[in-house]
């Protein structure tokens, strides 16, 4: 088949656009880079199936990207860390409505199934616990998050009003928290905050008084979860959290990897950033039923994985000792 990911640069499209390559097909990745990183495609250069080009979403695209013929569409194009979306909160408003509509229109043009990755944040800080599908959320929309949560409800509407108007066959996966190699290491989530001061021994900020619970799914588990929801017949239209419904609170995510690292690090406790979720658990009852999906890597195996990937990286910078990190990560907000 023939593919086009909009944001498959970024931590979890490039780990797609791996599968997508692994798995024969033609795939066309198109980002300009604002939080993806080139050089997580780096290891595909010379895979005569891929294709990379550097264009924004958010304006209309170059021909060469509308002329297709393209079989599915996924739509994975925006900041989603904490850090990339507070810096760049028009931005992120704008690929996911102006960029979704210009996406949805190459769908519509080449008959192509339609994925969106969304998010749990359109949950908001929850009322109701774990979240399903049929929860409406509780989300501030004037709020620090407002750009990325309600830029997703956006998305989510203009995809389901395309599906109903004009018939594309749209699929919308909520994606919970992910972690795994090519995260960014300061992009303000809770495992690259928490593994990168471990590992370079300054002190481990937890906001709040730690209660507050997440649930953290490796990204090649997530990767299959979409691959299976954009492939399954008869799924126009659907809905579905992607997750790891097993549940743990913010200290004992800490002092696991402090545990993993063996790390002396002392852990810093800081005020509870404005609307940040209390408790995030994906029901994936859906997602059983309906993909037969479910995740099978167990949280210790996927933090060594993610922890070797951390090590590498601080190597690259120069970066593995106290006195050489100066420990400047941004404020961490615990989104996906």
């Amino acid at each position: 088949m023939r593919i086009l990911v909009a944001g498959g640069s970024g931590f979890i499209g490039s780990h797609l656009v791996d599968a997508l390559l692994l798995a024969g097909h033609s795939v066309t990745v198109v980002d300009n880079f604002l939080t993806g990183r080139r050089r997580n495609l780096d290891h595909a250069e010379g895979n005569p199936g891929l294709t990379v080009v550097g264009a924004d979403i958010s304006v209309p695209l170059p021909p060469s990207l509308t002329v297709g013929p393209y079989d599915r569409v996924y739509h994975l194009a925006s900041p989603a860390s904490p850090v990339g979306y507070r810096r760049h909160p028009i931005e992120t408003l704008l690929v996911n409505s102006v960029g979704s509509r210009h996406l949805l229109d190459v769908a519509r043009q080449h008959g192509a199934r339609f994925l969106l990755a969304s998010t749990s944040e359109v949950y908001g800080d929850p009322l109701v616990h774990p979240q399903v599908e049929t929860y409406w959320g509780n989300v501030n929309p004037i709020g620090p998050r407002s750009c990325y949560d309600e830029g997703k409800r956006f998305a989510e509407s203009l995809a389901t009003n395309y599906a109903e108007v004009h018939g594309v066959d749209v699929r919308i996966a909520r994606i919970f928290n992910t972690y795994g190699p090519r995260s960014a290491p300061r992009d303000g989530r809770l495992i690259p905050n928490f593994c990168v001061q471990a590992l370079t021994g300054v002190p481990i900020t937890v906001y709040g008084d730690g209660s507050q619970s997440r649930s953290f799914c490796f990204v090649t588990d997530l990767v299959g979860g979409i691959l299976t929801l954009m492939e399954t017949d008869g799924l126009a239209g659907e809905v579905v959290n992607l997750g790891n419904p097993e549940e743990a609170t913010v200290l004992a995510l800490a002092e696991t990897i402090r545990a993993a690292t063996g790390s002396q690090s002392p852990i810093e406790y800081r005020a509870l950033p404005v609307d940040d979720p209390t408790r995030r658990q994906p029901d994936i009852g859906k997602a059983r039923r309906l993909l037969g999906w479910e995740p099978l890597v167990g949280f210790a195996d996927g933090l060594d994985r993610t922890l070797d990937f951390f090590r590498d990286e601080l190597v690259h910078e120069g970066a593995t000792t106290v006195s050489s990190f100066d420990g400047a990560l941004e404020p961490l907000l615990l989104a996906d």
